[in-house]
């Protein structure tokens, strides 16, 4: 009987462990399903704030482009030379789109996170801090990825795409499957345990100097939060590109 419920006390305790939280949080309710409210709100707001910009600087487009539209255009050139690179000449086009979001979404929401006083609205529960600082959403980005770059592959080499597995050599089987499961994983570590720190760096001298001192650490915040979108999305990039690729 002890060797029956031993593994049940296992997974009794596995189970408890993964209701583990750090923090507080605001949830609701919909359709049944719990949801971090912080998360919706926030992404919302980062959401309106790309369609409102983009809106307002194309609403009236120019041949000779001046003002936003010229900003928007120099965006964009730098989004499809940054697909072309990863991806190729002849393939890059249809990804431009999901690469560009990709990257404009995590800019612009680890940005929030450093610039928006969040705190200063209050809830029931937990605060408002940057989509990009909470796992769920960053492994969301990164299953995104996933599919995208699954699709990429199965699209332009059909079932054919499944040989890569046993390149160069079938022995390698497991390490090619078991790499799938580790690129999402980087993705959504890297990208959330980075806003989260960088969040804290800035939070521990804002309290004890919350004047001058402070200000250089949110300057640093603010690349490092730049950076972190260029490399998820150049990551995204090279990942689809390698799905198309043939083998040699």
């Amino acid at each position: 009987m002890d060797i029956v419920q031993s593994p049940i006390s296992t997974l009794n305790h596995i189970y408890e462990i993964s209701g583990v939280e750090v923090g507080q949080h605001f949830y609701w309710q919909i359709g049944g399903f719990q949801v971090h409210a912080q998360v919706l709100i926030t992404s919302w707001v980062v959401i309106a704030v790309l369609s409102g910009s983009a809106t307002i600087a194309v609403r009236d487009p120019q041949t000779i482009p001046t003002g936003g539209q010229n900003f928007v255009e120099y965006i964009l050139e730098f989004l499809r030379d940054l697909t072309r690179t990863q991806i190729g000449e002849e393939e890059y086009g249809p990804w431009v789109s999901f690469i560009g979001t990709m990257f404009l979404f995590i800019f612009v929401s680890n940005w929030s996170g450093a610039l928006l006083p969040w705190g200063i609205i209050k809830l029931p529960h937990g605060e408002l801090a940057a989509p990009t600082n909470d796992i769920n959403t960053t492994v969301a980005l990164a299953s995104l990825t996933s599919v995208a770059y699954f699709y990429a592959g199965l699209a332009k080499k059909g079932l054919g795409y499944f040989g890569k597995y046993i390149q160069p050599t079938p022995i390698l089987l497991p390490i090619n499957i078991l790499e799938d499961f580790t690129k999402p994983l980087s993705l959504s570590f890297r990208l959330s345990g980075n806003i989260l720190a960088d969040e804290l760096v800035v939070a521990v001298p804002v309290s004890l100097v919350p004047s001058v001192v402070p200000i250089p650490v949110m300057f640093l915040g603010l690349f490092t939060s730049g950076i972190q979108a260029l490399i998820f999305a150049t990551l995204a990039a090279a990942y689809i590109g390698e799905s198309m690729e043939g083998h040699h």
